[in-house]
């Protein structure tokens, strides 16, 4: 795709040319109602005005520490040959490990808990699917951050989900310190879409899973947004979650303490924003990362 090609039912326009600006976001960052599942309507407001809704102990402790367990399992062995495991790339350790509902059986039985699904499901007010799944882990010491960026820009770009109609669930498997790179986001924030410049590289997420250089902001955008929207940061205890916008900008510092940061990171989407063809890049990225069957998320 060159940059001078367009498609001209793109309601949000990015990888250009010329100087990015900040659009205004033309659809709802809730499509639920407080009868679709168990949030009631003053938490649904303030989701769909700051963009994020913090949900504290979603698993007990003993949960906690079977998960954990399985995070430790999919870490070990040799990864060098499977694609789904990203590795930092100065150390070489394990960052990230995609597709996890689909290789662990106790992440796919956790997707599928009505803790989590109805809570997507009511945002979304749609059924659902698996847009991308993975762990997430920040050792002590050498645990590299996230620079800010908006998903949706990515997944628009790159992957072709047409609108916002997507959240995030994060959930924490380790006490988020407010020193140990707990995600930031920008609360409001999901209601002005950032472009960004430049051309997707062909295969471009094999390094942007380790260090995203394009699809971000740049440092005048962020200071402008950080001005408007201020920062929060995600804390709390392992088992508490965090729910977000795709469009919301977050980010996250590098972990210098002794305390490990890991999560359980599902993105779910509206079975009504199904992907197409990638609106500003030549091929979509691998389904282990962008999901393309659509079928409804079940119990």
């Amino acid at each position: 795709m060159t940059l001078t090609d367009t498609r001209v039912d793109d309601s949000y326009p990015t990888r250009i040319t010329g100087k990015p600006e900040h659009l205004p976001r033309t659809h709802p960052t809730v499509w639920g109602t407080e009868a679709d599942g168990p949030l009631d309507a003053a938490t649904l407001a303030n989701h769909e005005t700051r963009g994020y809704t913090v949900v504290d102990q979603l698993l007990s402790p003993g949960e906690v520490q079977t998960y954990w367990q399985e995070l430790v399992r999919m870490s070990s062995g040799d990864h060098r040959d499977d694609e789904r495991v990203i590795t930092e790339a100065k150390t070489g350790e394990v960052r990230s490990i995609f597709d996890v509902h689909e290789t662990s059986e106790l992440i796919a039985e956790l997707v599928r808990d009505p803790r989590v699904l109805d809570r997507a499901r009511q945002i979304l007010g749609s059924e659902v699917y698996i847009h991308q799944s993975r762990v997430n882990y920040m050792p002590g010491f050498k645990g590299t951050g996230f620079y800010w960026h908006s998903d949706f820009e990515t997944w628009h770009a790159e992957d072709g989900m047409p609108l916002p109609r997507a959240v995030s669930c994060s959930i924490a498997l380790t006490d988020n310190y407010p020193f140990n790179g707990g995600l930031m986001v920008m609360p409001g924030s999901q209601r002005t879409f950032v472009q960004c410049a430049g051309e997707t590289p062909e295969d471009n997420y094999k390094s942007s899973l380790k260090e995203q250089r394009v699809g971000v902001p740049s440092e005048e955008d962020i200071t402008s947004l950080a001005a408007e929207y201020g920062i929060d940061q995600f804390t709390g205890q392992a088992g508490s979650a965090l729910w977000f916008d795709s469009n919301v900008m977050h980010g996250s510092s590098n972990n210098i303490t002794p305390y490990p940061r890991s999560n359980i990171f599902v993105v779910f989407n509206s079975v009504d924003n199904a992907l197409q063809k990638p609106y500003a890049a030549i091929e979509p990225r691998p389904a282990f990362i962008a999901g393309r069957d659509s079928t409804p998320l079940t119990r």
